[in-house]
């Protein structure tokens, strides 16, 4: 809970000077501290995702900064999981802690011992793999491919009644390699089919009864349950996404839904999407409906 919400806070507090403000009362304070890690690394993302000529600059102060964090509180994962973030920029893995080998053969190099370090503080950490999911996904050696080896992996260590988000991760490969093939012109030829075929339904299963039946409310990210719910309604199990659908309530996530949108790039044909899918579930089974969708991000 401490990676989740340090992570929702950073990305609005970088658009102010509220933690340098903090940090100038309380100059040693580890939460301080890591709260400044937190804005620093936002501000890199953003400015690659903007293609910012200070990407570098911001990437090199937010790295300093987790350092600095990383210091004052060594048990804490958040410093790791930062450093984790920044390794999306190196996609030629120009750093050395960028290029190691995996903990698998059929992984590519990359930030595998940041991600030993994540998990030596907090095992099932969602983040801190959601991260390493990214960083394949961009990296000229990785791609959808890599990122299907890797949460299989994962799913191989981690407890299918543990509660875990992790349980999740592999249905975020799924999409990835739908939207993968869709752009690449395959659309038409594996559509929905290929959420009703192994060992895509027994991960969606594990994700439903080892996960979704089993986390707190208060705790489960609307991106999983999102991604969840698709699963479902795309496999065909439209009961059980109707249960997923009415946790969601309002909150529409652009992804998955993008993905499989008539418009990929417009936000409202994905919240179209969501709402078709959504009202097909639930009329099938019946009260309680869910309240209007509401875009987020």
């Amino acid at each position: 809970m401490r990676t989740a919400r340090s992570q929702v806070l950073g990305a609005a507090a970088a658009r102010s000077h509220v933690v340098r403000t903090w940090l100038a009362e309380e100059p040693t304070s580890p939460d301080a501290l890591m709260m400044r890690a937190r804005v620093d690394v936002e501000r890199a993302l953003h400015a690659h995702q903007s293609g910012h000529e200070s990407v570098s600059g911001l990437a090199e102060r937010a790295r300093e900064s987790a350092h600095l964090a990383m210091w004052a509180a060594p048990a804490d994962p958040v410093p790791w999981v930062c450093l984790l973030a920044l390794a999306q920029l190196d996609l030629e893995q120009r750093r050395p802690e960028h290029h190691l080998r995996g903990p698998d053969r059929l992984l590519p190099p990359g930030p595998w011992g940041l991600l030993r370090e994540v998990q030596r503080r907090d095992p099932f950490n969602r983040e801190g793999h959601h991260r390493v999911l990214r960083t394949l996904l961009a990296q000229p050696l990785g791609g959808p491919a890599a990122s299907l080896h890797f949460t299989h992996w994962v799913k191989s260590w981690v407890p299918w009644q543990s509660g875990s988000a992790l349980l999740v991760l592999p249905l975020y490969a799924y999409a990835q390699h739908y939207r993968d093939k869709r752009q690449r012109g395959r659309y038409d030829a594996i559509g929905r089919a290929q959420w009703t075929r192994e060992p895509v339904t027994d991960d969606v299963q594990r994700a439903l009864k080892g996960w979704f039946d089993l986390s707190p409310p208060l705790e489960r990210s609307p991106l999983d349950l999102n991604h969840l719910a698709h699963a479902l309604w795309a496999g065909h199990r439209y009961v059980e996404a109707a249960g997923v659908f009415t946790a969601i309530g309002p909150f529409v996530t652009t992804q998955p839904w993008g993905f499989v949108a008539s418009e990929p790039r417009d936000p409202q044909s994905g919240v179209d999407e969501f709402l078709r899918a959504r009202g097909q579930c639930l009329a099938l089974a019946g009260p309680p409906r869910a309240r209007p969708a509401q875009s987020t991000r």
